[in-house]
């Protein structure tokens, strides 16, 4: 079994510490090995006209989980980033909260690829991710 090599505080602490998050108000629910559960609170900022939740928020939960779900196996002190990342829509999310979870599937010594979903509160599906990230540098 793998161990679990940064915990939800740890995890939380990142979100805390990286600017560029903060206005989506992510929160980690859970952890494990090669997965986090994120989620993504209901903002109406985050309403496109029509009042969908906006696609870029639902790219942005998927990319942030899978970006910690990366952590719970190497640790926080790697810097890891995005290199691809597809979305399929599958179904809209209105004004209710989302939760998004990220598994890494495949990890290797400079590479990382995994799936994500995005999930409403009443559990419907609403996005599917494919990621993949790089270690920098």
């Amino acid at each position: 079994m793998e161990e679990l090599h940064a915990t939800m505080a740890e995890l939380e602490a990142v979100l805390k510490a990286t600017r560029f998050v903060g206005p989506y108000g992510f929160r980690v629910l859970s952890c494990a090995p090669g997965v986090c559960e994120l989620e993504l609170p209901f903002q109406p900022s985050l309403e496109r006209p029509g009042g969908i939740i906006n696609g870029i928020a639902l790219m942005g939960a998927a990319d942030v989980a899978m970006w910690l779900a990366i952590m719970t196996l190497r640790g926080t002190g790697e810097q890891w980033v995005t290199a691809d990342l597809k979305t399929a829509f599958l179904k809209s999310g209105r004004s209710e909260d989302v939760v998004c979870t990220a598994r890494v599937l495949k990890l290797g010594a400079r590479s990382a690829y995994g799936t994500a979903e995005c999930r409403a509160s009443g559990a419907d599906l609403l996005t599917h991710h494919v990621v993949t990230y790089h270690l920098a540098g």
